[in-house]
């Protein structure tokens, strides 16, 4: 019985590096967009974030997650104005990300988060991940 279980680890930790391996090269980032959401098209961004964003982000090749943070307060100095949602993507390199941004499929569900902003002057900060 421990056999089995060794050699069931030792398979599922070499399934997870090869998978690391496959992802490709660099250092894994995270991006961060701060979005103001229409009020009235709240709800539609949420449904849209995770019916149609995050099942088709997590094909592609790097994705490591994706979130929807909705600012709740800024606790010392000032929030950015009008912002009341930050998007947060973590990919296993900026340049399996640049791929995702590029592909025909986020073409097409990006701009079911972005129809429901009340303006599309929004800020984007890319950080690597230590």
């Amino acid at each position: 019985m421990k056999r089995r279980t060794y050699l069931k680890t030792m398979l599922a930790a070499g399934a997870s590096a090869a998978g690391a391996l496959a992802a490709g090269p660099g250092n894994p980032i995270q991006l961060h967009v701060d979005l103001a959401v229409d009020p009235a098209k709240e709800k539609e961004m949420l449904h849209n974030f995770e019916t149609i964003f995050r099942p088709e982000a997590a094909k592609h090749p790097g994705y490591i997650d994706v979130k929807m943070l909705k600012l709740r307060t800024a606790l010392k100095g000032n929030g950015p104005a009008g912002v009341n949602y930050r998007f947060s993507l973590t990919y296993r390199s900026e340049e399996l990300r640049q791929k995702w941004v590029a592909s025909p499929e986020h073409q097409k569900v990006w701009p079911t988060l972005e129809n429901t902003l009340s303006s599309k002057n929004y800020t984007v900060l890319l950080f690597d991940v230590d």
